[in-house]
């Protein structure tokens, strides 16, 4: 069997595998070539030497072996995957895209540990706006992934070269983070999924933190069935993460033929001049509808302004907490805009951070009196690229 273009998605992978049409290391050799033929090496700061590459996938092959059954049970079997470089691979070189900052785990992430244990193939670490901070994917010294539909828009951020290795058929699913859209803004910009799971139900355990209290580690895929397979893969309850919490054992929402979803009111609504982002919100309302959805328009605003808060408030200083030293000692290592932005957070005193802590809370509970008429908030990932 040979792979498409396409056909990185998991579900078929796995009834290739499961079939005996294609093996681990036959899909690695197919991925380690697509990869060579790639043209933007700006996707990766660093990749998985091709020897180990190799040797894991024929490891997997040699398990399968001698236990049939391995394949059914190692739910990633054999499957392509990389991770954001601000998540530890022991090993492999953490610089959360600055050179300056770089150091090297002895310790996986546990969340990449998961991963692999259940026969997950890694192929390399991905290129990042510096420390997370962005949302645009150009903020790099190691480059700018190329939007893979045209090359004159940002490929998004701050997980730029997660979403692109999976936009670009590099890799089957990539992790990333997301604090305020970084796990969700790429996967927009790059036509496929990104999912920002509850806080806490991810271990953030071996990540260099943007906005600690805040931080997810998020999922890049091609299918949401994808993505749900690789979160129930990663999720556990971590005791050593002391803000992990454990899942509530409640399952996803589900809906019969009709269900309640909420959307901005218009004047809340902003597509930049994007008449075509604007219209293909207008045909996301529509395919809802058709399924049965009733919508109710709700006020953005308590959301809007919790947004504003994160950007302009003092949890800009909590980015501060991994970088203070670097910033002390060696502020030229950042790049100016990365350094304007986390330095700001000096401005902020404890006042202002309890004061936005009242706030928050106020605008948390106005948008749970908003939830208590919808099932479900649609929303534009962005007004605009």
């Amino acid at each position: 069997m040979t792979v498409t273009d396409t056909s990185l998605a998991i579900a078929p992978l796995r009834r290739a595998f499961l079939g005996g049409a294609i093996s681990a290391a036959q899909l690695a050799e197919q991925v380690l070539a697509r990869i060579l033929r790639s043209d933007d090496p700006a996707i990766w700061i660093s990749r998985s030497r091709e020897s180990a590459v190799r040797a894991r996938a024929r490891e997997l092959d040699a398990e399968a072996a001698a236990d049939p059954s391995a394949v059914a049970h190692l739910p990633l079997f054999g499957i392509p995957f990389a991770v954001k470089d601000n998540i530890d691979v022991a090993g492999m070189p953490t610089t959360a895209g600055c050179p300056a900052f770089a150091y090297t785990p002895i310790e996986t992430a546990p969340v990449v540990a998961r991963l692999l244990a259940a026969g997950a193939v890694l192929l390399g670490k991905t290129n990042l706006d510096q420390f997370a901070t962005g949302l645009v994917g150009t903020r790099s010294p190691y480059g700018v992934p190329r939007n893979p539909f045209d090359a004159r828009f940002v490929p998004g951020g701050s997980s730029s070269g997660s979403a692109v290795a999976v936009a670009t058929g590099l890799v089957s699913f990539a992790l990333g983070t997301d604090t305020a859209g970084s796990g969700r803004v790429p996967a927009a910009f790059n036509n496929i999924v990104g999912l920002k799971p509850t806080r806490g139900l991810l271990s953030a355990r071996g990540i260099v933190p943007a906005c600690r209290s805040l931080d997810c580690v998020s999922v890049f895929a091609l299918t949401a069935p994808d993505a749900s397979a690789v979160f129930d893969v990663a999720a556990f309850f971590d005791p050593d993460d002391p803000l992990a919490r454990a899942a509530d054992g409640e399952a996803a929402a589900s809906f019969g033929s009709q269900f309640r979803f909420g959307v901005p009111r218009s004047s809340d609504l902003e597509f930049f001049g994007n008449k075509e982002g604007g219209a293909l919100f207008g045909a996301a309302i529509g395919i809802l509808e058709k399924a049965g959805g009733a919508k109710v328009e709700i006020s953005f605003a308590p959301f809007r302004d919790a947004g504003r808060l994160l950007y302009e408030g003092p949890w800009v200083a909590e980015r501060l907490h991994a970088t203070q030293t670097l910033l002390s000692d060696n502020p030229d290592a950042m790049l100016p805009v990365t350094r304007e932005i986390i330095g700001g957070g000096r401005n902020y005193s404890a006042l202002d951070a309890y004061r936005a802590q009242y706030e928050l809370a106020a605008l948390r509970r106005a948008a749970e009196i908003q939830f208590r008429a919808i099932d479900i908030l649609l929303l534009p990932t962005a007004g605009t690229i």
